[in-house]
Protein backbone atom coordinates (compact mmCIF):
# COMPACT_ATOMS: atom_id res chain seq x y z
CA UNK A 1 0.00 0.00 0.00
CA UNK A 2 1.81 3.14 -1.26
CA UNK A 3 0.37 6.52 0.33
CA UNK A 4 3.41 8.25 0.33
CA UNK A 5 3.41 11.68 0.68
CA UNK A 6 -0.58 11.37 1.58
CA UNK A 7 -0.33 14.21 4.43
CA UNK A 8 1.52 16.92 2.36
CA UNK A 9 -0.85 19.90 3.25
CA UNK A 10 1.12 21.84 0.55
CA UNK A 11 -0.83 19.83 -2.20
CA UNK A 12 -4.43 20.27 -1.81
CA UNK A 13 -7.28 18.56 -3.95
CA UNK A 14 -9.63 21.20 -5.42
CA UNK A 15 -12.96 20.77 -3.53
CA UNK A 16 -14.87 19.43 -6.03
CA UNK A 17 -12.73 17.78 -8.46
CA UNK A 18 -11.05 14.76 -8.84
CA UNK A 19 -7.29 15.02 -9.51
CA UNK A 20 -5.95 12.87 -11.99
CA UNK A 21 -3.97 9.75 -11.10
CA UNK A 22 -5.19 10.04 -8.05
CA UNK A 23 -6.50 6.76 -5.69
CA UNK A 24 -9.60 6.49 -4.09
CA UNK A 25 -9.67 4.82 -0.61
CA UNK A 26 -13.43 3.92 1.30
CA UNK A 27 -13.17 5.03 4.65
CA UNK A 28 -15.83 4.46 7.42
CA UNK A 29 -16.75 6.85 10.16
CA UNK A 30 -18.39 4.38 12.93
CA UNK A 31 -19.61 5.03 16.63
CA UNK A 32 -22.37 4.65 18.94
CA UNK A 33 -26.17 6.98 18.51
CA UNK A 34 -24.84 10.71 18.92
CA UNK A 35 -21.33 10.17 18.44
CA UNK A 36 -20.98 12.93 15.94
CA UNK A 37 -20.34 10.19 12.80
CA UNK A 38 -22.50 12.95 10.41
CA UNK A 39 -21.31 15.86 12.43
CA UNK A 40 -17.41 14.92 10.84
CA UNK A 41 -18.62 14.11 7.66
CA UNK A 42 -20.07 17.28 7.28
CA UNK A 43 -17.31 19.47 8.65
CA UNK A 44 -14.40 17.33 6.55
CA UNK A 45 -16.21 17.08 3.11
CA UNK A 46 -14.96 18.80 0.01
CA UNK A 47 -18.24 18.60 -1.84
CA UNK A 48 -21.50 18.93 -0.22
CA UNK A 49 -22.54 15.78 2.00
CA UNK A 50 -24.70 13.63 1.20
CA UNK A 51 -27.16 12.40 4.26
CA UNK A 52 -30.14 10.69 5.14
CA UNK A 53 -31.26 12.40 8.69
CA UNK A 54 -34.45 12.04 9.51
CA UNK A 55 -36.13 13.92 12.79
CA UNK A 56 -36.48 12.15 16.01
CA UNK A 57 -40.21 11.82 16.95
CA UNK A 58 -42.19 10.71 19.57
CA UNK A 59 -42.50 7.41 18.58
CA UNK A 60 -38.52 6.81 18.73
CA UNK A 61 -38.09 7.57 22.72
CA UNK A 62 -38.75 3.86 23.59
CA UNK A 63 -36.37 2.76 20.58
CA UNK A 64 -33.67 5.69 20.54
CA UNK A 65 -31.97 5.94 23.74
CA UNK A 66 -31.01 9.57 24.07
CA UNK A 67 -29.29 9.21 28.16
CA UNK A 68 -26.65 12.39 27.54
CA UNK A 69 -28.17 13.63 24.15
CA UNK A 70 -31.14 14.75 25.06
CA UNK A 71 -30.98 17.77 22.84
CA UNK A 72 -30.32 15.61 19.67
CA UNK A 73 -32.80 16.36 16.89
CA UNK A 74 -32.34 14.30 14.06
CA UNK A 75 -30.83 10.67 13.49
CA UNK A 76 -29.14 9.01 10.63
CA UNK A 77 -31.60 6.72 9.09
CA UNK A 78 -29.20 4.79 6.11
CA UNK A 79 -26.16 6.44 5.61
CA UNK A 80 -23.90 9.49 5.32
CA UNK A 81 -21.47 10.12 2.37
CA UNK A 82 -18.75 12.60 1.63
CA UNK A 83 -15.55 13.41 0.25
CA UNK A 84 -11.55 14.83 0.93
CA UNK A 85 -8.65 15.17 -0.66
CA UNK A 86 -5.75 14.32 1.49
CA UNK A 87 -3.67 15.49 -1.68
CA UNK A 88 -3.47 15.34 -5.31
CA UNK A 89 -2.85 11.64 -4.69
CA UNK A 90 -5.13 10.57 -2.16
CA UNK A 91 -8.89 10.90 -1.88
CA UNK A 92 -10.91 9.39 0.79
CA UNK A 93 -14.46 8.78 0.09
CA UNK A 94 -16.53 8.60 3.85
CA UNK A 95 -19.66 6.45 4.79
CA UNK A 96 -20.91 7.08 7.95
CA UNK A 97 -22.62 4.66 9.60
CA UNK A 98 -25.98 4.78 11.29
CA UNK A 99 -25.51 4.44 14.82
CA UNK A 100 -29.29 2.75 16.69
CA UNK A 101 -29.07 -0.75 16.73
CA UNK A 102 -32.29 -0.68 14.91
CA UNK A 103 -30.20 -0.07 11.74
CA UNK A 104 -27.17 -2.19 12.15
CA UNK A 105 -28.25 -4.39 9.37
CA UNK A 106 -27.19 -1.84 7.52
CA UNK A 107 -23.34 -2.15 8.26
CA UNK A 108 -22.72 -5.72 6.42
CA UNK A 109 -23.18 -3.47 3.21
CA UNK A 110 -21.81 -0.45 3.90
CA UNK A 111 -18.21 -2.01 5.34
CA UNK A 112 -17.10 -4.08 2.22
CA UNK A 113 -14.75 -2.89 0.25
CA UNK A 114 -13.64 -0.55 3.17
CA UNK A 115 -9.57 -0.03 3.87
CA UNK A 116 -10.01 1.37 7.67
CA UNK A 117 -12.44 3.28 9.41
CA UNK A 118 -12.74 5.70 12.28
CA UNK A 119 -14.50 4.87 15.82
CA UNK A 120 -16.50 8.23 17.59
CA UNK A 121 -16.52 8.09 21.01
CA UNK A 122 -18.18 9.67 23.25
CA UNK A 123 -16.37 9.78 26.30
CA UNK A 124 -19.33 10.22 28.63
CA UNK A 125 -20.72 7.43 26.70
CA UNK A 126 -18.52 5.02 26.17
CA UNK A 127 -20.43 1.90 26.38
CA UNK A 128 -22.10 3.54 22.94
CA UNK A 129 -19.42 2.42 20.97
CA UNK A 130 -18.49 -0.85 22.21
CA UNK A 131 -20.67 -2.36 19.36
CA UNK A 132 -18.96 -0.09 17.21
CA UNK A 133 -15.72 -1.60 18.17
CA UNK A 134 -16.99 -4.93 18.05
CA UNK A 135 -18.16 -4.84 14.37
CA UNK A 136 -14.53 -3.86 13.63
CA UNK A 137 -12.93 -6.53 15.08
CA UNK A 138 -15.36 -9.00 13.37
CA UNK A 139 -14.71 -7.67 9.98
CA UNK A 140 -11.34 -7.36 10.54
CA UNK A 141 -10.81 -3.54 9.10
CA UNK A 142 -8.08 -1.58 10.35
CA UNK A 143 -9.38 1.46 12.81
CA UNK A 144 -8.38 4.51 15.05
CA UNK A 145 -10.61 5.68 17.98
CA UNK A 146 -11.16 9.07 17.96
CA UNK A 147 -12.23 11.43 20.67
CA UNK A 148 -15.33 13.50 20.19
CA UNK A 149 -14.86 16.34 22.62
CA UNK A 150 -17.88 17.83 24.12
CA UNK A 151 -18.22 20.90 25.99
CA UNK A 152 -19.08 19.21 29.21
CA UNK A 153 -16.81 16.03 28.42
CA UNK A 154 -13.98 14.88 31.28
CA UNK A 155 -10.40 14.88 30.46
CA UNK A 156 -9.28 10.99 31.16
CA UNK A 157 -6.14 9.76 30.41
CA UNK A 158 -5.11 7.46 26.81
CA UNK A 159 -4.59 4.45 28.82
CA UNK A 160 -7.85 4.51 30.87
CA UNK A 161 -9.74 4.58 27.60
CA UNK A 162 -8.12 2.36 25.92
CA UNK A 163 -8.59 -0.08 29.00
CA UNK A 164 -12.11 0.65 29.40
CA UNK A 165 -13.01 -0.17 25.41
CA UNK A 166 -10.53 -3.23 25.27
CA UNK A 167 -8.86 -2.21 22.66
CA UNK A 168 -4.72 -2.92 21.83
CA UNK A 169 -1.74 -0.54 22.23
CA UNK A 170 -1.57 -0.95 18.64
CA UNK A 171 -4.77 0.69 17.91
CA UNK A 172 -4.64 4.72 17.87
CA UNK A 173 -6.19 7.25 20.05
CA UNK A 174 -6.49 10.73 19.27
CA UNK A 175 -8.58 13.36 20.80
CA UNK A 176 -11.00 15.69 17.84
CA UNK A 177 -13.68 17.98 17.19
CA UNK A 178 -15.95 16.58 15.00
CA UNK A 179 -16.94 20.54 14.10
CA UNK A 180 -13.65 21.72 13.01
CA UNK A 181 -12.55 20.84 9.53
CA UNK A 182 -8.94 20.56 10.41
CA UNK A 183 -9.28 18.59 13.47
CA UNK A 184 -11.67 15.69 11.53
CA UNK A 185 -8.81 16.08 8.56
CA UNK A 186 -6.38 15.21 11.16
CA UNK A 187 -8.21 12.28 12.59
CA UNK A 188 -8.36 10.88 8.92
CA UNK A 189 -4.37 11.40 8.53
CA UNK A 190 -3.67 9.41 12.05
CA UNK A 191 -6.14 6.53 10.55
CA UNK A 192 -3.92 6.80 6.90
CA UNK A 193 -0.69 6.39 9.03
CA UNK A 194 -2.16 3.65 10.62
CA UNK A 195 -3.17 2.08 7.52
CA UNK A 196 0.00 2.51 6.23
CA UNK A 197 2.30 1.35 9.21
CA UNK A 198 0.38 -1.81 9.50
CA UNK A 199 1.45 -1.83 5.62
CA UNK A 200 4.89 -1.95 5.81
CA UNK A 201 4.63 -4.24 9.52
CA UNK A 202 2.75 -6.93 7.24
CA UNK A 203 5.53 -7.09 4.70
CA UNK A 204 8.40 -7.08 7.04
CA UNK A 205 6.98 -10.49 8.73
CA UNK A 206 6.08 -11.72 5.86
CA UNK A 207 9.92 -11.46 4.51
Amino acid sequence: MDLKGFDRPDQPSQAGALPAESRSVKVMIAGGFGTGKTTMVRSVSDIKPLTTEETLTQASIDVDHLIGIADKQETTVSLDFGRIGLNDQLVLYLFGTPGQERFWFLWNGLFKGALGAVVLVDTRRLDSSFRAIEEMERQNVPFVIALNVFPDSKEHPVEEIREALDIPPTTPVVACDARDKASSRDVLIALIRHLKERSTTAVLESR
